[in-house]
């Protein structure tokens, strides 16, 4: 018997980011303003966790306009026909002191299995009762394999977007009901 219970991502104390190179000599970030999630878990045993994740592709954000309209095109995640990247756990390993999740990533319609590199940071009641838990999360992919496939070659060689994505989550959950499972 475990005590599960569900909590909620708080996007006020959460973020979502990448990092993908540009022109192959720097490096541009980013970030979803907008996303929502939920966790079911027996906080004594955190490998019983699911976790499912929306994140608004119109919500990208690089600080650039002109990037983030052309991010939220047909180009790239195409925000008129994919409203929402999804990422829905399968299941959850201990590493020693941390965790690999393991789960479907949904970007503009294709799927692929995506490994998180996943450490909890803390649990802690706030000054108004409410139970939280804290997560650090990374993750590369190859956007090319989500059909991101748009580019440009520069003149000298090579491309203007690079093909790996670093994904970097710091998420703060906040507890809801618990339950009672057999």
């Amino acid at each position: 018997m475990s005590n599960l219970s569900t909590w909620s991502v708080d996007p006020a104390h959460s973020h979502v980011e990448f990092a993908v190179r540009h022109l192959m000599i720097s490096t541009v970030k980013g970030r979803f303003a907008e996303f929502t999630g939920t966790v079911e878990v027996d906080p004594t045993d955190l490998t019983t966790a699911t976790l499912n994740v929306s994140i608004n592709t119109a919500s990208v954000d690089t600080r650039t306009t002109d990037r983030d309209n052309h991010l939220r095109s047909a180009d790239f995640f195409d925000a008129a026909s994919y409203p929402t990247i999804t990422y829905a756990s399968k299941r959850v390993e201990k590493r020693g002191e941390d965790y690999t999740v393991i789960g479907d990533l949904t970007i503009r319609g294709v799927t692929r299995e995506v490994p998180l590199a996943v450490s909890l940071t803390g649990q802690a009641r706030d000054p108004w009762g409410n139970q939280k838990m804290a997560f650090e999360a990374t993750a590369k992919i190859n956007r090319t394999d989500f059909g991101l496939t748009w580019n440009a070659a520069l003149e000298a060689g090579g491309v203007l977007v690079g093909e790996e994505v670093k994904i970097s989550i710091d998420v703060q959950l906040l507890a809801a009901a618990a339950r009672v499972a057999a």
